[in-house]
Formats: C-alpha cells, sequence, structure tokens
C-alpha cells in the first residue's frame, strides 16, 4: 500500500507528476503571454528608456545625438515660464471635469438608467460624441465657435439677442473655457457609459428596501446609489486626470496652445518643441517629466483610494 501511495502505475513519484505538471502549465502560460509582454517591451519601455536617453542631448532628431547636456533639458523646463503655464492650464482643467463634467455625466447616466421614456434614444445621443474622433471634434467647435457671427453659430445667437460677439478662441480670458466645453462634450458620454455600468451592477432590491422604509430619491441616491459606485467614480476620476495631464489633439488643433499660450498644456508645449521646432532632446525631457506626472498621481491616488468594496467587502 505504501508504494502505491508514492508512486502511479508508470513508477513516477505522484510529488514529481506533480512539479511537471506545475512545470507545463507555467510554461503553457508564459508562451500565451510571450507576444504581449513583446510588444509590450518593443512599443512601451524601450521608447521610455530611450526618451530618457535622448532627454540628455541637445539634438534635432537628425543624425546621431552626440552633444550631451545632461539634465540641462530639465533645469530649462522647469524654469519656462510657458510650461508652469501650461500646468496651471492642466490643473484648471483637471478641477473643471472633475467638478462639471463628472457630476454631469453622472446626473445623465442616473437619468437614462432609469425608468425615462425613450431612454435607449438618449444614451445613443449621449455617448455619439465619444464614438467620433477628435479631429471631428475640434473642427465642428471651430466652426461654432467662430469669431464672425455671420459664420459661428455661438456669435451668431449672441448677435441675435442683441449681445456682444465673443472671441471664443481669441480671447485669453475665455479660450480654456472654451476648450474644456469641447473636451466635456466629446467625453462625458465615455464617463456616462461607466456610471450606467456600475448602476446596472446595482441590486434593485436595496433601493427597493431603501423606498419602503421612507427613503425618498435624494436620500435614495446619495446615501445608496453613491456609495455603492465609490469604484466606478474612482476609475472614472483616474481616467479623467490622466486624460487631462495628456490632453493633446483636440487642444492642438483647435488653437495650437494660443492665444499667447493661454490654452497651452503639457502635450502641446512637448509637440511644440519636439516636432515643430525640431528639438527633440528637449521634447523628450517635457514627455518625460509628463510621463513621472502620471505616474506620480498613479501612484499616490491608488494608495488614497485603496478603500473596501462596499458589495464585495473586499
Amino acid at each position: 500500500m505504501s508504494l502505491f501511495s508514492t508512486a502511479n502505475h508508470s513508477g513516477i513519484p505522484s510529488g514529481s507528476k506533480n512539479s511537471m505538471r506545475r512545470i507545463t502549465n507555467s510554461l503553457g502560460i508564459f508562451l500565451f503571454l510571450l507576444p504581449g509582454l513583446v510588444i509590450f517591451l518593443i512599443f512601451v519601455i524601450y521608447p521610455i528608456f530611450r526618451s530618457i536617453y535622448f532627454s540628455t542631448f541637445d539634438w534635432n532628431g537628425l543624425g546621431p545625438a552626440v552633444d550631451n547636456v545632461g539634465i540641462q533639458n530639465y533645469k530649462d523646463i522647469l524654469t519656462d515660464k510657458v510650461f508652469l503655464k501650461s500646468i496651471i492650464n492642466v490643473l484648471i482643467i483637471i478641477v473643471l471635469s472633475l467638478g462639471i463634467q463628472l457630476p454631469l455625466a453622472l446626473l445623465l447616466a442616473t437619468l437614462v438608467g432609469r425608468d425615462l421614456p425613450g431612454r435607449a434614444v438618449y444614451r445613443t445621443i449621449f455617448f455619439l460624441p465619444y464614438v467620433l474622433s477628435e479631429v471631428n471634434a475640434a473642427i465642428m467647435w471651430m466652426l461654432l465657435f467662430n469669431a464672425d457671427p455671420e459664420r459661428g453659430l455661438l456669435n451668431g445667437i449672441l448677435v441675435a439677442l442683441n449681445l456682444q460677439p465673443v472671441g471664443w478662441l481669441s480671447d485669453m480670458k475665455v479660450v480654456l473655457f472654451s476648450v474644456f466645453i469641447a473636451l466635456t462634450w466629446k467625453y462625458f458620454g465615455f464617463h456616462m457609459l461607466l456610471y450606467l455600468t456600475g448602476l446596472q451592477n446595482i441590486p434593485t432590491e436595496i433601493e427597493e428596501a431603501a423606498c419602503i422604509d421612507g427613503a425618498n430619491s435624494f436620500q435614495s441616491f446619495f446615501h445608496i446609489t453613491l456609495p455603492l459606485l465609490s469604484s466606478t467614480i474612482k476609475t472614472s476620476v483616474y481616467m479623467s486626470v490622466l486624460g487631462s495631464i495628456q490632453q493633446f489633439i483636440l487642444v492642438w488643433i483647435m488653437t495650437k496652445g494660443g492665444p499667447v499660450n493661454a490654452s497651452e498644456t503639457m502635450a502641446t508645449y512637448m509637440y511644440r518643441f519636439g516636432f515643430v521646432r525640431f528639438d527633440l532632446g528637449y521634447g523628450s525631457a517635457v514627455a518625460i517629466i509628463m510621463f513621472i506626472f502620471c505616474v506620480v498621481f498613479s501612484l499616490i491616488y491608488q494608495q488614497l483610494t485603496r478603500e473596501p468594496d462596499y458589495l464585495t467587502g473586499l
């Protein structure tokens, strides 16, 4: 009996057989992950290290990088008033996104997620802007913001109401908020979809029980719906902040960071030096600083929001 307990019919000990099975499973998992790992190393990790390398050179992208300047590019960036202005603009966009865009998306998700007549049509309409490319959205809003009342819809409405037209994209005090309007229109549908998914995961029995206990709609929303949506809200905030830090296409097409850098972002600043002025060493340093911003925020945010989940208790 002891022989049969330590070996199978082929004479291989059961412990060795389990070890071989684990090795085979691990090898199979590794082979399945290998293509994705290779792509990740080539297109993510390698470019990051190359950017770090080039950021220490005064290099225009033509020929080999030979003029090593150490950390001088980083010193120049962090003392450049235009770059500091771009950081302030990004922070303003983040604050506006968290204070206006995401609450608006949550409100619309709550409305179209209930028994609202025609809610399927509303969902399609609200999500449609996110499907459009950023280039199309930027061109469309440029036409709407046209300073000529005969060409720009918004200024045409203001003139029809006997009001003064506004330089939506030419006034330094207004341009950043004009860009934010376009960003909100473009992206709130995505966040609305996230909230809709979170709402569908909330058991209806909980809200029904609260209603039976005498809770009204506002009490049910603030004391039941919001706490149970906490994980979804965290994800939405996380993606909104990272998206604001990296925002480029819509801003560049609409304003190119102007007028007088009033709508400059870190991404447009990087593109201006790296690809417009062909100072790729300087542009690489800006890209690394943006990368550091994103990594630091991700680490701090995940640490601060690490709380038990209301539904799973984990």
